[in-house]
């Protein structure tokens, strides 16, 4: 075989071997918006969609991946390395291939504020999923849709998934904000005007701040409170780092399930609120959410 002929032979498989792993990526779309009625303005959003989207007519179950406290929708795609974590997990068959949704949320912490100015759960269950669902092709049942989420974004993991349990399947909050009734009384003035002034009012002291509305969105009280039968039809995959500020809240959360017969996954890993941890967790988040798809 002469040099030329080694060297086409050569090039012929390293450019088989490229095409055979570009098929196996997905793709993400920035920059994307949907015209909100609700919020009255546009919402940004990203999207990851699986290798031969564009290629097929295939139906494909949706993952919603919600942000922390000040990120937004390319929070997951440029700190979180989604879709080289995603494409690299395309080798594992007890992942599917699934349709990622990445929505900025701001600080709404993704509920209806307490007066009302922002209805951002109202807007992401009335008109976002039903949106999603028409633009893109989605599995648009019940049982392929999924819902997970850091910090801020595990809370309103848990608040869709708890609330809202006839849309999905699967939940599964990574450090997500669960406080105690203590840590809410005795938190300094500044953290929480700062924090929670949109959903729950500023200029609230110690037991002030336990309103109606805290309640009806408060974590702990939706899980005490909350008919065991139909928060049992969502499967739940808790995890939060040991050294994390909020590991406490998720600890209490893993005891109300525990007393409620909530079935749940929870894990405690060496970590903390970081973006090390969060990388690591989605990984399995994929395997436990493609779980619930197949069952």
């Amino acid at each position: 075989m002469n040099i030329l002929t080694r060297i086409s032979t050569l090039l012929a498989l390293f450019l088989l071997v490229t095409s055979q792993l570009l098929a196996q990526q997905g793709s993400v779309r920035e920059g994307l918006t949907f015209q909100s009625s609700i919020l009255e303005k546009k919402v940004n959003y990203s999207i990851y969609l699986p290798p031969n989207y564009d290629d097929t007519n295939r139906e494909y179950p949706v993952l919603y991946l919600l942000h922390g406290y000040t990120d937004n929708e390319d929070g997951w795609i440029q700190f979180g390395q989604v879709k080289k974590i995603v494409d690299r997990q395309h080798d594992n068959i007890d992942v599917s291939e699934m349709v990622i949704v990445m929505p900025d949320a701001g600080v709404s912490w993704y509920i209806n504020s307490h007066d009302g100015d922002t209805r951002y759960e109202d807007f992401f269950v009335d008109e976002f999923i039903p949106g999603i669902d028409s633009t893109y092709r989605t599995r648009s049942s019940k049982e392929f849709r999924a819902v997970a989420g850091l910090s801020m974004g595990g809370y309103g993991t848990l608040i869709l998934a708890l609330k809202h349990h006839e849309l999905f399947t699967a939940a599964a909050p990574l450090s997500a904000a669960v406080f105690l009734d203590e840590e809410i009384e005795e938190m300094d003035q500044e953290t929480w005007d700062g924090v929670f002034q949109i959903p729950f009012e500023e200029g609230l002291t110690g037991k002030q701040r336990f309103t109606d509305h805290y309640r009806q969105n408060s974590i702990l009280d939706i899980v005490e409170n909350g008919n065991a039968d139909s928060l049992n039809t969502v499967d739940y995959y808790i995890d939060c780092g040991d050294d994390d500020f909020l590991v406490k809240g998720n600890m209490a959360l893993h005891s109300a399930m525990i007393d409620k017969e909530i079935e749940h996954e929870f894990r405690i890993r060496d970590g903390g609120h970081t973006w090390d941890y969060w990388r690591s967790a989605l990984p399995q988040v994929l395997t436990f959410v493609s779980q619930s798809f197949h069952r």
